[in-house]
């Protein structure tokens, strides 16, 4: 199953089709929907995965975000993508993606070609005269590619364009003689000229690149004759150059950039020594090479004995360029000789995506990957760290130890999550007060990959052993096994107590912010979560929002929604931009005591009038506002949630009150797409929402996680890391993960009964959930696929 997903890497993306109906929560996808997911997204839940059962996606009709079974996705190349996209009829799309021929037609179709076109039911001749997308802007990743096309003969003035669309020139004709049509409603017929005009190119660049890539070629240096293998030809002006590999002995692999004509392909004699590449060849050559390279015992020179795939390395390239990198293969190659390592570069100074001749041995970000002789290879330096210190933790359980797990696995979500996470000795064990880690890092990464950057980016200052030790010995575990043992966490905080330069952190209490600012900032260096402005300042950067606001009385049980609108009026703040993940801590009175005695956790966090220069709404009569008034905000007349703007017509009637003709509303800046509507109400403000994925509870000195695992209301977890423990002072800790329903119960309550509720008498652990919440997560799907 792997295999049939394995992406077209190209800019980015990975795009596929779904050859099945699927359900997901209330929405329905046809067989025929096209979905896609980021290169990073797909490394890090397949590329070193054994056959995986569900790939998260985003579906391009209506940018959803949703997780399907693989067996029912087939991977389409980009180009492919763009002209099935064209179609709107999703039975009809699925066809023409199992048929193939129109559709790879469609691909190698050029303007000048002629065609037949579907015009009324009937067919005319014509001529394409554009390919590509006919949109001006677009929020979806891939436009729809169309084919522009100059109807002839009996199909003149049977056409809608002039070669124009939507007032863009896309090519000339006759008025009522050019048409636009998906692929679909094309046939592409192979005439003599067609096919004399697609070959000639062809031919020409055989004449003039006489070299491609994975060639056997010889060249000269200091007038020595020398071997090794085209690793990329490209062109610069008029003039080709190919980046050579030679083979040399030694510890080095060294990248020469060489003219074209500098370069001979080397003979039939020559190329006879490596066998050519077959895609069934692959077992059979290995087994024959590792015995040929074993008998001469070349194999072993030089080659540190400790490398493997995953581990970290060192390349020295071309005049003493290093590079660093992980291992991703390991193997022999078509046309060498030597057991070779297929590595993922840290930086852009790769040649390939992980394909060597037409084949991809692993998989990486363009430019990121690079096969070289493993002797070339040296551990990592800066990366190495004995893990097998004695923690003397006791941490007893049936299966003594959790196999160290050094894949990737996607968050769990749904019947798989209550599967693999519910029960004892399930989520992350507790230890020595660390239960403000646990629970911060069970809510962060059990049920969501918001933060999965984390696990695997380089970010500027990344510590590589605590992104490793996060990734493989905790989010790995926890999403394969259910569980996360006491040492693991052991280990992390050691590792950031060293880092941190503080003593405390292996034993003492701390508060979750004062571990998601070291890890991130400190030790990671991942960019800011949030960008704020308060006023004219100077931006501020933060990881987790703090809410400072005076004692409101007429706030009684508020919910997060009103809290976050409060804080940010009162202290004049805007977000600079849509953030991927939104950590609120609440509001108290100092460190010990709570402000409010319930707060309503909203599942939907609004943040469209919360950003700076975004078009807003009036609250009146929904044209776009133009001004905001924080004293009406505060105006009992008005609905006790959302920010306080208008429309310049309804400020003045608002304002026209005696009691309002103090306030001093301010000016809003409109952006210019949304300043020349021609009626009110024509052009609905688009609102950005955020969704709450869990919730960070403490009630004395203890911290629990509650985790939305699924889409509706009652879809919740809660996770205690100190649930239970065995023995006494040399015991253990046992953490369990329940399911609670009932906090669904009270989200349905109207306000007035859920105020009168008594913390005693709430069903459950509802009571921790709506009492003694100390910090909300809330995160950005789309967002998320960007940062």
């Amino acid at each position: 199953m792997t295999m049939s997903l394995l992406p077209s890497v190209g800019d980015g993306n990975c795009y596929y089709i779904l050859t099945e109906d699927c359900a997901y929560g209330s929405k329905y996808f046809q067989a025929g929907n096209m979905c896609f997911c980021t290169e990073r997204s797909y490394l890090r839940n397949f590329a070193d995965v054994p056959p995986a059962r569900f790939l998260r996606v985003i579906m391009l009709d209506d940018s959803s975000t949703v997780t399907i079974n693989v067996g029912i996705l087939q991977p389409v190349r980009e180009e492919m993508a763009a002209f099935l996209l064209s179609i709107s009829s999703h039975n009809e799309r699925l066809n023409c993606f199992l048929e193939r021929m129109s559709l790879e037609a469609a691909v190698q179709a050029v303007p000048g070609q002629r065609v037949m076109v579907e015009v009324d039911r009937q067919h005319f001749p014509g001529v394409i005269r554009y390919v590509g997308s006919i949109q001006k802007s677009t929020l979806t990743a891939l436009s729809p590619f169309f084919f522009g096309v100059e109807l002839q003969g009996e199909g003149e003035n049977r056409g809608h364009s002039d070669g124009s669309y939507l007032g863009t020139e896309y090519f000339k004709c006759k008025p009522n003689c050019g048409i636009f049509l998906p692929f679909s409603r094309i046939q592409f017929i192979p005439t003599l000229d067609n096919d004399h005009g697609k070959q000639k190119p062809k031919v020409d660049a055989e004449e003039v690149v006489p070299v491609k890539v994975g060639d056997a070629v010889s060249f000269y240096v200091d007038n020595v004759r020398r071997k090794g293998i085209a690793m990329a030809v490209y062109r610069e002006g008029t003039q080709w150059f190919v980046k050579v590999c030679p083979e040399e002995e030694g510890t080095t692999d060294i990248f020469r950039e060489i003219p074209m004509d500098a370069v001979v392909k080397e003979d039939l004699h020559s190329q006879s020594l490596f066998p050519p590449f077959e895609s069934d060849m692959g077992v059979e050559h290995s087994k024959q090479m590792k015995q040929q390279i074993g008998e001469s015992g070349d194999e072993c020179e030089g080659v540190n004995p400790s490398l493997e795939v995953n581990s970290m390395v060192q390349i020295t390239l071309d005049k003493g360029n290093q590079v660093s990198g992980i291992i991703r293969w390991l193997g022999y190659l078509p046309h060498t000789k030597h057991k070779m390592a297929g590595v993922e570069l840290d930086e852009d100074k790769g040649v390939t995506a992980g394909e060597w001749l037409g084949k991809y041995y692993f998989h990486c970000a363009p430019k990121r990957g690079i096969f070289v002789k493993l002797q070339s290879c040296q551990p990592d330096v800066r990366f190495q760290c004995s893990r097998n210190r004695d923690l003397n933790l006791v941490d007893y359980r049936e299966q003594e130890d959790v196999p160290h797990a050094p894949l990737s696995f996607p968050p769990l979500r749904n019947e798989e999550a209550v599967h693999i996470l519910r029960g004892r000795m399930k989520g992350i064990q507790g230890h020595c007060n660390s239960c403000y880690m646990d629970a911060a890092l069970f809510s962060l990464f059990s049920c969501t990959s918001v933060l999965d950057s984390m696990l695997f980016t380089p970010f500027p200052l990344c510590d590589r052993n605590v992104q490793n030790i996060l990734r493989d010995e905790i989010v790995n575990p926890l999403r394969k096994n259910g569980f996360v043992m006491a040492r693991s966490v052991m280990h992390l905080r050691e590792q950031l107590t060293e880092k941190g330069q503080c003593s405390s952190f292996t034993n003492a209490e701390k508060d979750p912010e004062e571990f998601l600012n070291l890890i991130m900032h400190q030790v990671l260096g991942i960019e800011p979560l949030l960008r704020l402005q308060s006023g004219a300042q100077k931006e501020q950067d933060c990881y987790c929002y703090q809410i400072f606001m005076d004692k409101q009385e007429d706030l009684v049980v508020p919910d997060v929604q009103q809290l976050v609108e409060h804080s940010f009026l009162s202290s004049d703040l805007k977000l600079v931009e849509i953030p991927s993940c939104f950590i609120i801590q609440m509001p108290r009175f100092g460190k010990e005591y709570k402000m409010f005695s319930k707060i309503i956790p909203s599942l939907e966090l609004d943040i469209t009038d919360l950003l700076l220069d975004s078009p807003r709404e009036c609250c009146v009569c929904s044209d776009v506002a133009t001004w905001e008034c924080s004293n009406c905000f505060k105006d009992k007349m008005f609905s006790p949630t959302g920010l306080k703007q208008f429309c310049s017509t309804c400020s003045k009637q608002v304002h026209s009150h005696y009691r309002r003709k103090t306030h001093k509303p301010t000016r809003l800046r409109v952006p210019e797409e949304f300043r020349s509507r021609s009626s009110r109400g024509s052009q609905q403000v688009p609102r950005e929402k955020m969704e709450l994925f869990a919730v960070l509870c403490i009630e004395t000195s203890h911290y629990v996680s509650f985790v939305k695992y699924g889409p509706e209301n009652e879809h919740w977890m809660f996770f205690d890391s100190m649930a239970d423990r065995h023995g006494g002072e040399n015991g253990f800790n046992i953490p369990t993960v329940t399911l609670c329903p009932e906090v669904a119960k009270y989200l349905d309550l109207p306000l007035a009964m859920l105020a009168l509720q008594q913390p005693r008498d709430m069903d459950g652990v509802a009571k921790r959930l709506f009492c003694d919440a100390y910090m909300y997560m809330y995160q950005s799907k789309k967002m998320a696929l960007y940062k």
